[in-house]
């Protein structure tokens, strides 16, 4: 006998008891049950939010202390490879922490640094009252999004240990170890003291050896940097420790206009040894007094010739 066919069973289920067959308010609690799920997705992400966020500033802090830093100009003192003034926008460097643990700073590294204690700071940064703005400031300069702390100094290094330095030649250069040295990224502010030739000049000082475990640093702004001439009292107490550098500039990374590596040219490299004596046009006269001499001599020499031969003739 053949059992009849349910006008209700479909063709893709087979027949089976009622009890498996899966009823509406079952369909209706798998579909709910998958809303449930995308909302507990939505909640573990706002969960894990803060989390991220976390991780993300401790990673940046981790690298900025470590590895690399971001550090904003404050002045103008670098002008014009670096840009900074009170209360522009100024250039943000990269500075790369890792390099001189391997080399040693040399000639024409822009570097960052402490100041010494004898250093005094080119800005002058108010200590707030308030404890959330210290703490965004604090966040701010781990991070390189806020001005950096007064005693940071950034400058090019002129001279390293054992070199002497001293300014100027009378083509107003600086000198270390008598040579005078090539230095193209020097910029000159308007109104800067000139010679009677309407050509800047720098501010002189008295040859310095430096001491060994420092640096001689200077702006290349000349005429508005405070630098190793002038802090800690100028002389041997204007160098900086070594120790005391936090990293090079490598790179400015904001504004997206200023975008590029930073010079580190080596002023040292083409330097031009300094002539000795007296200058070239004092050099030259024996030249021209020996060339005005020498008529006279010829003249002479003609005269005295004419008259032994005027003596021989008569003789005979």
């Amino acid at each position: 006998m053949v059992e009849p066919v349910s006008q209700h069973t479909s063709e893709d289920e087979p027949d089976r008891p009622d009890e498996e067959r899966p009823t509406r308010a079952s369909r209706r609690g798998r579909s709910g049950s998958k809303k449930f799920g995308k909302v507990n997705k939505k909640r573990s992400f706002w969960k894990e939010l803060p989390i991220l966020i976390v991780v993300a500033l401790v990673l940046t802090i981790l690298i900025q202390q470590f590895l690399a830093k971001v550090y904003m100009i404050p002045s103008g003192s670098m002008e014009t490879t670096l840009h900074g003034c009170p209360g522009c926008t100024g250039d943000r460097i990269l500075v790369d922490r890792i390099t001189y643990d391997f080399t040693d700073p040399g000639p024409g590294d822009v570097v960052v640094f402490k100041g010494p204690p004898a250093w005094v700071g080119e800005i002058d940064t108010p200590e707030s009252s308030n404890i959330f703005v210290t703490g965004f400031r604090t966040l701010g300069s781990l991070i390189g999004f806020a001005p950096p702390d007064e005693r940071d100094f950034v400058k090019r290094i002129i001279a390293t240990a054992g070199q002497t330095v001293q300014c100027c030649d009378p083509q107003n250069r600086v000198i270390v170890d008598g040579k005078a040295l090539d230095e193209p990224y020097i910029h000159w502010e308007p109104g800067s003291q000139v010679d009677e030739n309407g050509k800047p000049v720098q501010d002189t000082f008295a040859p310095v050896k430096v001491p060994a475990g420092y640096a001689w640093v200077m702006g290349d702004n000349r005429n508005n940097s405070s630098d190793s001439r002038r802090q800690g009292g100028g002389g041997v107490n204007g160098a900086i420790p070594v120790d005391n550098i936090i990293g090079k500039a490598r790179i400015i990374v904001l504004p997206p206009g200023r975008w590029g590596g930073v010079s580190d040219h080596n002023p040292q490299a083409n330097a031009q040894p300094l002539a000795l004596g007296a200058p070239a046009w004092q050099q030259g006269l024996p030249l021209g007094v020996g060339i005005a001499s020498a008529w006279p001599v010829l003249f002479l020499g003609r005269r005295m010739t004419a008259g032994v031969r005027k003596a021989v003739d008569r003789r005979r």
